[in-house]
């Protein structure tokens, strides 16, 4: 067992040197490319074959989800009729570790009699690939993660790298923001935490206990029982939240008082929490959620900018609109 773990610590161990390698390499060849992929008119296509093309797939995915449009041409697919993707306008961004895959190597002239410029990465900066392309960005690594050094390894982790640099790169110039990612990503906990408000999930109407200052505790928890909810908002005369008691807060209390039935008396005003957390309808599902947790409560009430409450938002809507 352990020779198996110092294997994957290995592992790991020349994967990382071969990306940090990337780092220190990186020159003026980025930055244009960067810039190409800013100037491109039409779609960024990516292709490679084999490893290449599935670290290919990824790359022209995290592209357009970052606000690039791109795609994916299998290049031994543009062989025969794919190639019909690229048109003048667009940039190829060609994987090739060896920079001689026969496929590249084929579809190459075609591609350049467009005048669609060509960045190549590539771990043979004097390839043919290289040779032939706009701009060459190296991932050449000292060796594969792979004890054989055979299976490409440390290379596809490095060209992933690369990819992923591109992309944040381009999207960091094109001040892509969070809204614009939660346009492009609509579906899904990432689509769904950038775009639920609060006023989405909060509860309203009979689900809500509102009451005010002078209702005795014994009134509070029929109210709460009746809304079938955790909690009853407490507002002053002018209907603005006052304070918040939950049924946890009841269930302490009764444990430590001496007589039930005088608890159960008391006005929720001398018993409720004073100037609770408290969220706006606008405001993103995904920060209250977070505020939820780092109060380490499970519920709040919601108002609105004169005070006054509107609805409760409770842990139990997150995990239903999977936030959580």
């Amino acid at each position: 067992m352990n020779e198996i773990l110092t294997t994957a610590r290995q592992v790991f161990a020349d994967e990382s040197v071969a990306v940090l390698q990337l780092g220190e390499r990186l020159d003026q060849s980025f930055e244009k490319a960067v810039q190409l992929l800013l100037e491109c008119k039409g779609r960024v296509v990516v292709t490679g074959v084999g490893k290449s093309g599935a670290i290919g797939r990824k790359m022209a995915s995290t592209l357009a989800s970052t606000g690039t449009p791109a795609l994916f041409l299998h290049a031994g697919e543009g062989l025969h009729g794919d190639l019909g993707m690229v048109a003048p306008g667009d940039v190829l961004i060609a994987i090739s570790y060896s920079g001689r895959t026969d496929d590249l190597v084929a579809i190459m002239p075609v591609v350049k009699a467009m005048a669609v410029p060509v960045i190549a990465i590539t771990g043979k900066p004097h390839s043919f690939l290289a040779d032939h392309a706009d701009l060459t960005l190296n991932i050449a690594v000292e060796k594969e993660a792979c004890p054989l050094n055979l299976a490409p390894t440390s290379s596809t982790t490095a060209a992933l790298a690369m990819g992923d640099a591109l992309a944040i790169c381009v999207m960091q110039q094109r001040r892509f923001g969070s809204e614009d990612f939660a346009r492009f990503h609509p579906g899904g906990t990432l689509g769904r935490g950038l775009t639920l408000r609060v006023h989405d999930l909060m509860r309203t109407g009979q689900r809500l206990a509102i009451l005010s200052e002078d209702t005795t505790l014994r009134e509070a928890l029929r109210a709460i029982t009746e809304a079938v909810t955790g909690a009853a908002i407490i507002v002053d005369a002018a209907g603005i939240l006052s304070g918040y008691l939950t049924d946890g807060d009841v269930r302490r209390l009764l444990v430590h008082a001496a007589e039930a039935d005088v608890l159960l008396q008391q006005k929720v005003a001398e018993l409720m929490t004073r100037s609770p957390l408290s969220f706006a309808p606008e405001q993103l599902a995904l920060d209250a959620m977070r505020a939820l947790q780092q109060r380490g409560v499970d519920d709040a009430p919601v108002v609105d900018e004169k005070g006054i409450p509107v609805g409760l938002l409770d842990v139990q809507e997150l995990l239903r609109a999977g936030l959580m």
